[in-house]
């Protein structure tokens, strides 16, 4: 399968450019097993970057332009380094824009290239598309630049990328995954001083994506309210973020609280020690824990931060309904998009099978469900 992705995207750069690549590239998409929106907050989210990743294939031009061509959009763009703008035509490309921008005024050298971008991360579905993209440019940019940088520090200027120049306000989460994934492990990312912790999974236990098929957009004005409310809910606290306060103190002053911004607040408080908490009870294979912290988990993302949507609602009813299952919950930012589930590894197969015919009974939507399994972050590969 992968020389077969290897030489479909060769043929298309041959197609397009006449020559071979020089190099190629790849970064990871990420699923959140627990903690939705706790990153802007500084909480703690176990993160897992995925199987599902972004390539590309990429020539040295000689010139201070950058061609670029998205398999999956059947789309072409190019854009001067010298007089870098944000485009509204063809806005995949100004995650790509965004990292030579922040690269550029960091003083680090960027230089001319032709690229093919393939990615098996699907888009606007939860699983960091833009972030897997921004990632493998970077990689990129360094490697044609000959310059060094480590990951972490990596991750944060792509996420400058997002927030300065895409217009995204996300938190570190999606970058940092898709920049730090560990063969094997998921990661427990302290999201105040970026520090992880890898976790291992206790056999027997699968991860599987369930892709509702209907789209959402983080750019929408419905994320930057969740983290309006939550900065306002830590201004009321007399904190700089959530990540400060205990659950005990919230219910101490809740009533202090307007009643949305509580309700917000005590689903990120939460969260956030859920998403620890699911790090133990996976390493130690404790199902029942998991069962119970991915329900809690979904009630509160429905009922205290009012991300779910009819699709994923089905979903989760489908997810739980399916043989093998452990748990379901949300994953991303929620609207839709992708949801996650754990499932009894000999099981998949059943599972798979009952969530797609009992979710398009429900919607008519035929859903995309697989395993993944841990990435390593981005990087210079031969496929």
């Amino acid at each position: 399968m992968q020389l077969e992705r290897r030489e479909y995207i060769a043929e298309l750069f041959r197609g397009r450019y006449g020559s071979e690549p020089q190099l190629w590239a790849r970064a990871p998409g990420r699923v959140d097993l627990m903690g939705s929106h706790t990153d802007y907050n500084l909480g703690y989210v176990l993160t897992l970057p995925i199987s599902r990743d972004t390539w590309m294939a990429v020539k040295k031009n000689g010139t201070r332009n950058v061609r670029l061509h998205a398999a999956n959009l059947n789309e072409d763009d190019s854009f001067s380094l010298d007089a870098i703008e944000k485009t509204s035509t063809k806005k995949w490309s100004n995650y790509a824009r965004g990292v030579a921008t922040v690269l550029q005024s960091e003083g680090l050298q960027t230089d001319g290239f032709d690229a093919v971008i393939q990615s098996t991360v699907p888009l606007e579905s939860g699983l960091s598309s833009s972030a897997a993209l921004e990632c493998v440019t970077a990689v990129v940019f360094r490697e044609l630049g000959g310059w060094n940088m480590a990951a972490k520090a990596m991750a944060a200027l792509c996420q400058r990328a997002e927030n300065e120049f895409v217009g995204v306000n996300c938190g570190i989460l999606d970058q940092y995954s898709s920049c730090l994934g560990q063969e094997e492990c998921a990661l427990l990312l302290d999201c105040r001083d970026l520090s992880t912790r890898a976790v291992r999974t206790a056999g027997g236990i699968a991860v599987v994506i369930c892709n509702t098929m209907s789209p959402r957009r983080l750019s929408g004005s419905e994320y930057d309210l969740r983290r309006a409310d939550c900065e306002r809910g830590a201004a009321i606290l007399g904190v700089s973020s959530l990540r400060e306060v205990t659950a005990e103190v919230l219910a101490a002053r809740r009533n202090e609280l307007p009643e949305q911004v509580a309700k917000r607040c005590e689903f990120i408080v939460a969260e956030s020690a859920r998403a620890d908490s699911l790090a133990t009870a996976l390493e130690a294979g404790n199902r029942e824990a998991v069962a119970r912290l991915c329900a809690e988990s979904f009630a509160g993302a429905r009922d205290l931060y009012e991300i779910s949507s009819p699709s994923m609602v089905a979903m989760h009813k489908a997810m739980q309904e399916a043989p093998g299952v452990i748990g379901s919950r949300q994953a991303g930012a929620g609207f839709g998009g992708c949801m996650v589930a754990f499932v009894d590894a000999q099981s998949t197969d059943d599972f798979r099978d009952a969530v797609d015919k009992t979710y398009f009974n429900a919607t008519g939507l035929r859903p995309e469900v697989y395993p993944v399994r841990a990435a390593t972050g981005a990087a210079i590969f031969e496929p």
